[in-house]
């Protein structure tokens, strides 16, 4: 559960030196970010995309942070319950995964750059997990609308299990989307509103910052977290 991660990360706060790059211009992004995320945006001319990969906070952070992207949704997907609770889903009581519904402009990014975005943001072979956060809600799978999105999934994956990129099998799901059912509201936006969250600081804003590291080129405008 990450209210046990949280406090373990309150207890490496008085034990261990913060590791973060330019902690002042990192909070003024995640500050300027937050002041647009009350805004009410029509999204119905954009694409739609469900990825899960540990927890939704993190996948929200990175996607919200590139370049074509719109609006992220933080979630649960990949279950049998109807209108789940997060605790449900922490109990692994739902069969869901925590996960995030991506809106995009097709225009400006294609699907595939997106699952660039997605297996960069993350360590893929970890199974059930990731991170600190460990068990079948935080398993990552890619949510497939169709059998070319699907087609590219289990491409991307065979490549990079033939790249000797990694020493073990990549562990991420393809699945075929069947439903998304939207967090409670306090899990939205939650990087940008609450950055100095214990687990934000040690977990979620490192992990946004290696992928940003990678892609520079991928980075929205006033998101950028890994400047120095």
């Amino acid at each position: 559960m990450r209210i046990v991660n949280v406090l373990l990360f309150n207890f490496l706060i008085f034990t261990t030196a913060c590791s973060q790059s330019s902690p002042d211009k990192v909070s003024e992004v995640l500050k300027q970010a937050a002041a647009t995320t009350a805004e009410t945006k029509d999204l119905s001319k954009f694409q739609k995309e469900y990825l899960a990969a540990g927890c939704f906070w993190c996948v929200e952070g990175v996607f919200e942070s590139v370049k074509g992207v719109e609006e992220v949704i933080s979630g649960y997907s990949g279950g049998y319950t109807k209108n789940p609770t997060y605790e449900q889903v922490g109990n692994k009581t739902t069969g869901h995964a925590e996960a995030v519904e991506i809106y995009y402009d097709s225009t400006k990014i294609d699907y595939p750059t997106l699952l660039k975005v997605y297996f960069n943001s993350m360590d893929p072979t970890q199974v059930n997990g990731q991170g600190p956060d460990h068990g079948t809600p935080y398993r990552s799978v890619i949510f497939y609308r169709n059998a070319q999105q699907k087609q590219t999934a289990e491409q991307m994956i065979a490549e990079l299990n033939k790249s000797g990129k990694y020493s073990k099998p990549i562990a991420v799901e393809v699945k075929k989307f069947e439903k998304f059912w939207n967090a409670e509201d306090y899990h939205q936006n939650y990087i940008y509103l609450n950055p100095q969250n214990p687990y934000v600081q040690h977990e979620s804003i490192p992990r946004i910052q290696r992928f940003q590291r990678q892609f520079p080129e991928l980075i929205k405008p006033g998101r950028n977290l890994a400047q120095k």
